[in-house]
């Protein structure tokens, strides 16, 4: 009896280690598997050239991801960032001076609307107790129209060559908007992981009323972490119209839905509270990959959605997310 017992218990204990082992590296073991199964069936996708476009393509989504997941973490989310990235792209062609003096008022612009976008959407949130779906989806309308109704419908311009420099340019072999994306990660990295405001964060996105309790400025942690997210949100904007060297109303479309899905895939917990930017990096990295990965093989347009939304599946199947560690 006792050693049924004792057989009962070591084996609980192997399997909660393999559930944390797997909660721990799940996604990035789906990841290199992945990448393993690309370099096979493509040769083309070990090039070096094309992995320095898969992390160029990354760069932008990763710095929305680093937004997004802050707002996750309090148990909202944003989907106004694909506009903000676009209102963003049609400030950085506003200008008919390209010079790099050019980004200096593209900046504070684009600084200033993230501002108030963030400001409002955090106030409604918190302050009128409305549903984070509605709020950015109204925004998101919003920017839309006023984007239309300032270029009607057919934005012009050229992009700064500082711009064109960040989204396109190699330094030592790295593309400057991965260095960008990693300066901006470790920044986030410090403030959640080990600032006191992280750990509000985390306190209430676990659980609001208690973290209210012990003394927590609920609402004000919330609010910041929007401005966050669209702050972030306009600085992916001016990374991608760097890259793309044009700009269109719909630069960044697809992001809103794409930075939940990578910061989800990389663990943050859509109950909040729960999770880490860094995976969130890794789950927009994969996202970026797949699509790298169908065109490469050749698939139809329409096939490369079925691939992408199945391998969604996988990598959530490989990755149960738990960790609070940021």
């Amino acid at each position: 009896m006792t050693d049924a017992l004792s057989q009962r218990r070591a084996g609980r204990m192997v399997a909660e280690k393999a559930a944390l082992a797997a909660e721990k590296y799940g996604l990035l073991a789906f990841f290199l598997v992945l990448v393993a199964i690309a370099a096979t069936l493509s040769p083309a996708f070990r090039s070096s050239s094309n992995l320095q476009n898969v992390l160029t393509n990354a760069a932008p989504l990763g710095i929305v991801v680093l937004g997004q997941s802050m707002v996750i973490l309090v148990r909202g989310f944003d989907l106004s960032v694909a506009s903000v990235m676009a209102t963003a792209a049609v400030i950085a062609t506003e200008f008919d001076e390209t010079t790099d003096w050019s980004v200096i008022p593209i900046a504070a612009l684009t600084l200033a609307l993230c501002l108030v976008v963030g400001l409002v959407n955090g106030l409604l949130v918190t302050k009128r107790r409305m549903s984070p779906f509605l709020v950015t989806l109204a925004t998101m309308i919003v920017l839309q129209g006023a984007r239309f109704a300032w270029t009607r419908g057919a934005p012009s311009g050229r992009v700064p060559e500082l711009l064109k420099v960040v989204g396109t340019q190699r330094y030592a072999g790295v593309p400057i908007d991965i260095i960008f994306l990693l300066v901006l990660a470790g920044a986030v990295w410090l403030l959640l992981g080990r600032t006191t405001f992280g750990r509000r964060v985390y306190m209430v996105g676990g659980n609001p009323r208690a973290a209210e309790l012990v003394g927590v400025n609920v609402d004000r942690v919330t609010i910041a972490c929007y401005v966050s997210s669209a702050v972030l949100a306009g600085v992916g904007g001016l990374v991608l119209v760097g890259y793309v060297d044009g700009v269109d109303n719909w630069v960044g479309r697809g992001y809103e839905l794409d930075s939940i899905v990578a910061a989800v895939m990389g663990g943050i917990a859509l109950t909040g509270g729960r999770g880490s930017v860094l995976g969130g990096l890794l789950g927009a990295l994969l996202l970026t990959m797949i699509f790298n990965i169908v065109l490469l093989l050749g698939f139809p347009v329409q096939f490369q959605f079925v691939v992408k939304g199945a391998v969604i599946i996988l990598a959530m199947a490989a990755h149960r997310p738990g960790s609070r560690q940021a």
